[in-house]
């Protein structure tokens, strides 16, 4: 069985409800009847009735929640919500109401701070700005997070490196340049994502275009120093670095270039030094290598709100949705 069957799979043993906001993209409708023929799912979709009988039109969407936030009797009750979490930002009732009744993902985030769906999926006409800022204000970080990062699954077709093709790539999607500290905490939580969502051992590759100092720069010592810090604060976790794309996942290079290393050859976490490498590397991955790219999926906030990628597929959302599933029942 596959990555992504693996994760459908799993989401229908625990069946939670996810939000899908963007009802002005035909993709959400597509993906919305794939997941409900499926049974990955339950489903809300945010927008008026009219809105979504005309773009889902010759799709079966049945059996999914439509909410107006317009005509909801909880409208209310989320306007009090926001108001009482943005109060100290300068949030007013009045301003609250006007954003519930506009903006169709903050209306979703709040469903989810409520506790009236597990998560929520959006991105593919947003920004991932706009999907994420949002839950950063009104969901915020879960307990013991260091800081919310995110990441791809990638699924390279026919490949006999990583976990069987499978791989985590960390950062791709939310931060920009991050510290050696950040950079760690990237590597923990993500080795950790790996765990659930794969279910085979996390081996973590902190990448570089260095491996085992052939080459001198401070990029390279900040990837060494955040090797250091994270092979401290996770001991348990099988981390190495700084190593280079191929010594990390090619077993006779790494063996060449990293020799007695637990991880060169063998990574299937791969931690990019900056947002730029990792955004760079997935889309390599995918249209090269024509690999599955699932993402960006965030890790840390206290409730699964996932991004997608403007150039999405409507099979892209239907994973995505599962994988969200899977991070809610998680958190349980």
């Amino acid at each position: 069985m596959g990555f992504i069957d693996s994760i459908k799979e799993r989401a229908r043993q625990n069946i939670k409800t996810i939000v899908l906001p963007e009802t002005e993209d035909r993709r959400t409708y597509e993906a919305a009847a794939q997941t409900l023929k499926e049974g990955n799912a339950k489903l809300i979709l945010v927008g008026s009735e009219e809105v979504v009988k005309k773009n889902s039109e010759g799709l079966d969407i049945t059996g999914a929640q439509i909410i107006d936030p317009a005509k909801t009797d909880k409208l209310d009750e989320y306007v009090d919500l926001l108001f009482k979490l943005r109060e100290k930002k300068g949030m007013t009732p009045e301003k609250a109401r006007e954003i519930l009744l506009k903006d169709y993902l903050t209306f979703g985030v709040v469903m989810v701070k409520a506790g009236d769906a597990d998560g929520m999926v959006s991105g593919a006409c947003h920004s991932t700005a706009d999907t994420l800022r949002p839950c950063l204000q009104i969901l915020k970080t879960a307990p013991g997070t260091k800081l919310v990062s995110a990441f791809f699954v990638i699924v390279v077709p026919n490949c006999e490196y990583g976990a069987d093709g499978t791989f985590i790539f960390a950062d791709s999607g939310l931060v920009q340049n991050p510290n050696p500290e950040e950079l760690a905490a990237i590597a923990g939580t993500s080795a950790k994502t790996f765990e659930l969502l794969v279910g085979k051992e996390p081996y973590v590759a902190m990448l570089s275009h260095s491996t085992k100092g052939s080459a001198k720069h401070a990029d390279v010592d900040k990837v060494l120093e955040a090797t250091r810090i994270a092979k401290e604060q996770y001991p348990d976790i099988k981390i190495d670095g700084e190593l280079q794309f191929d010594a990390a996942v090619v077993p006779s290079v790494g063996a060449s270039k990293a020799p007695g290393s637990e991880v060169a050859g063998k990574a299937n976490v791969m931690i990019f030094p900056d947002l730029d490498a990792g955004n760079i590397g997935y889309k390599i991955a995918q249209r090269l290598a024509k690999a599955e790219a699932y993402g960006p999926i965030t890790q840390g906030i206290a409730k699964p709100v996932n991004d997608l990628s403007r150039g999405c597929s409507a099979e892209d959302i239907v994973g995505v949705i599962a994988i969200t599933a899977v991070q809610a029942a998680a958190q349980n």
